[in-house]
């Protein structure tokens, strides 16, 4: 046995991702007494700048957007009480098919084995017993989020350390019923045309695939204000029109898929550290 304390790593794309889908593990993972290492990859500069000024649009100062998410993000940590925060400062690649996607320096131009080697350094540092990423798509097809994957699997091969590992998902059940809340909130949100429509429809897992589900409920406030902490986004960020009750009612659940694990502990579970203590 070791006095080293369990150890939680969630890499993820750009400031603000580790509140929308981690931020009740992070929360609810740091009061039970694990330490909690969020890797942001990317600098956020593709996000709305003061105002709401969007990227490409006059005034719009990447530079001054990434300064501007940096202290968002560490306010974001401050609530979700996060131990470490690392970010490796990729320029962000905006979404797919934007030109910032060709930028030299950008997060998706990177080499694959770069990034690695640099997320590789930062596991050999923490010895994280679970790592948090995103699926081989992203969730919805990101570049910078697919990149995190990618990253991250790869650093993994580059070290001899076996922690659980899984991916962020949601339930296709959960997902029908954002559809109808994104609609509840959104009126004159317009019903999306068939081919996007089927394209939702294949985000996320069926349930029976679902390995992991960790119920978040009483860390439900500390998420809805790590998200709250990002106010240049706000405009980007639907959870926030819900309102902190309905928000905790319906961001109570974290999901994820376990894709590695020597634990051989059963699923479906209900707790990433199942199998280590």
């Amino acid at each position: 046995m070791t006095d080293r304390p369990l150890t939680l790593m969630a890499v993820h794309a750009h400031p603000d991702d580790e509140a929308t889908g981690t931020g009740g593990i992070l929360a609810r993972y740091a009061a039970e007494g694990v330490r909690t290492v969020l890797v942001t990859c990317t600098d956020g500069g593709c996000g709305d700048g003061l105002g709401g000024v969007k990227p490409g649009d006059p005034g719009h100062d990447p530079v001054a957007v990434a300064a501007m998410r940096r202290k968002e993000l560490r306010a974001s940590c401050d609530a979700l009480k996060i131990s470490d925060l690392e970010m490796l400062d990729y320029a962000d690649s905006g979404m797919m098919g934007w030109s910032s996607n060709d930028a030299p320096g950008s997060f998706w131009q990177t080499p694959v084995k770069e990034g690695a080697a640099r997320l590789a350094e930062l596991m050999e540092h923490y010895r994280p017993d679970v790592v948090v990423t995103y699926d081989e798509n992203g969730f919805y097809g990101h570049p910078d989020h697919i990149q995190a994957n990618r990253i991250t699997m790869a650093a993994l091969e580059m070290t001899a350390l076996t922690p659980k590992v899984y991916w962020t998902t949601m339930p296709r059940s959960l997902m029908q019923r954002f559809g109808e809340t994104m609609r509840e909130f959104s009126e004159d949100m317009p019903e999306p045309d068939p081919a996007e429509a089927a394209a939702i429809a294949e985000i996320g897992l069926p349930d029976e695939e679902v390995t992991t589900w960790v119920d978040v409920t009483a860390f439900s406030g500390q998420k809805f204000d790590a998200l709250a902490a990002h106010a240049s986004q706000g405009e980007n960020i639907f959870f926030l029109k819900m309102g902190k009750e309905r928000f905790g009612e319906f961001m109570g659940l974290e999901t994820f898929v376990r894709v590695r694990d020597t634990t051989g502990a059963p699923v479906p579970e209900t707790d990433l550290f199942a199998g280590l203590r």
